[in-house]
């Protein structure tokens, strides 16, 4: 019941949880063949994309590694060329890139990373994504003559707008909460569970108008735990108390409170027993935050049809991206650890049969600055703004990039900072190297909610902003 409660922060909608309650009882089971999964996985802090990805060749009108380097070298921040895992990208005129070395096999992995998944087209990137209230340029920027977001550069504010895809004015629900509620009345009838379950704690993404989304702990719970009430045991004290209890969910329904408190604990109760008996995955996970839960996602997956679910929203989260110094080894060890439980989260799919069905994704509260900040061991980056995010899956058009064009005809901005940089926010002394995103929160994750299920005309009810884009669909699913 905890665990379910934890984001029940509009009380006003509690009679429509408890009417929901009732009718989840009344209509047939849901799930079977057609299951779609989204995984959210938050970069907390503000992932530094610019040592992500990176350009490998030296020519072409679009930025170089000499452009890189040429200002990251000299603090050393720079990566090798040598060192990076190359990639090539169709839409950008057989120029190569390179991923960071830590995407790929690492000493003690337990597999080899998402690396290779680019060449099997199973995992995309969608560049210089950000943050926007509606399109706008460097010019625009400068001259204030568009709306931008508010509280620019500010860790908290920009966390709220990625996770709610609302920008021009503070939110209260998540663009998560707001597809489950657009889709749950259809998708999971009778789902057991709520559609939407965090993995990492009460989080804006997942708080809707009238869904109610469920937190459990990583994969150190059993599922057979997670839901489990506490305080009880075999005894015939014991006995009495956990029927007295139950007998207390059937007396005072009249009042809308007391039905719907009612109800969630009923829920939660189900979907213990339902919880019982599950089986555990095949794929060995490294032991570490991320990929502990992301295994006890793969858990839930895998006990989808015994949960009557049909649908699924999970949001999980690695912390630690607020690199304002020491960031090159941080910053390896987060990627490494990313990557090795994205792959093994990947195979489980495989194995399951349901690669084409779910799919990981990445958000983080903004890029971090161009230029370096301090020297040698201890330099960092700061505050950026437009940014790179992974698509991984079955069903991903790979091995490509995406995105809205930026000044040189590309997704992949121009890496010159100040007055000669056509995407970094300021000139002279103020230019850090923060590119204007192209491609916003919201023509991003609507893409992916498109191909989750959400019907066109709900797309302006859980994306208040997406008409003042050109398009909702970049392709890449």
């Amino acid at each position: 019941m905890g665990a379910l409660a934890t984001q029940m922060q509009h009380m006003g909608m509690v009679s429509a949880l408890a009417q929901r309650t009732e009718k989840r009882s009344l209509d047939s089971a849901a799930g079977g063949d057609d299951y779609k999964a989204l995984v959210l996985i938050y970069w907390a802090g503000g992932n530094d994309g610019n040592n992500m990805v990176i350009p490998n060749h030296s020519n072409g009108s679009v930025s170089n590694y000499a452009d890189y380097s040429s200002v990251r070298s000299s603090q050393g921040l720079a990566l090798s060329q040598a060192s990076l895992l190359p990639i090539s990208v169709p839409r950008m005129s057989g120029l190569t890139y390179g991923l960071h070395p830590a995407l790929g096999p690492v000493s003690g992995g337990i597999n080899n990373g998402i690396h290779e998944l680019w060449a099997q087209q199973k995992f995309a990137m969608v560049a210089n994504c950000g943050t926007l209230v509606r399109p706008m340029t460097k010019a625009e920027y400068l001259n204030n003559t568009k709306p931008k977001p508010y509280q620019l550069y500010s860790h908290s504010d920009q966390v709220s707008q990625s996770q709610t895809a609302i920008s021009d004015t503070q939110a209260y629900t998540g663009w998560g909460g707001r597809l489950s509620d657009r889709m749950t009345p259809g998708s999971n009838p009778s789902g057991l569970i709520p559609m939407i379950t965090s993995i990492a704690g009460s989080q804006l993404f997942t708080s809707g108008q009238t869904t109610l989304p469920m937190a459990i702990n990583d994969a150190n719970t059993a599922l057979a735990n997670v839901l489990n009430p506490s305080g009880f045991s075999t005894s015939a004290a014991s006995v009495a108390r956990r029927n007295a209890f139950n007998q207390l969910r059937t007396v005072d329904l009249q009042s809308e409170y007391v039905a719907a408190a009612s109800g969630i604990t009923e829920l939660a109760m189900q979907a213990n027993n339902a919880l019982q008996t599950t089986q555990e995955v095949t794929v060995t996970f490294p032991n570490t935050g991320i990929g502990r839960q992301l295994k006890q996602i793969a858990r839930l997956i895998k006990n989808r049809s015994a949960l009557n679910v049909s649908r699924q929203v999970f949001y999980c989260q690695i912390g630690g991206f607020d690199t304002h110094n020491s960031q090159l080894g941080q910053h390896t060890n987060l990627l490494s650890q990313y990557s090795q439980a994205v792959r093994a989260f990947y195979d489980e799919m495989v194995v399951l049969g349901v690669s084409n069905s779910v799919t990981t994704f990445t958000l983080s509260d903004f890029n971090r600055t161009f230029t370096p900040a301090g020297t040698g061991g201890s330099v960092g980056t700061d505050h950026g703004w437009g940014n790179h995010m992974f698509v991984i899956g079955g069903a991903v058009n790979g091995g490509n990039f995406y995105g809205m064009n930026t000044s040189n005809g590309t997704p992949f901005p121009t890496l010159v900072v100040g007055t000669n940089g056509p995407d970094d926010t300021n000139n002279g002394s103020g230019a850090r190297g923060r590119w204007v995103p192209t491609t916003s929160v919201e023509q991003y994750t609507a893409t992916l909610a498109r191909w989750f299920g959400l019907p066109e005309d709900q797309m302006t009810n859980v994306f208040p902003n997406l008409e003042n884009f050109p398009t909702s669909d970049l392709g890449f699913i």
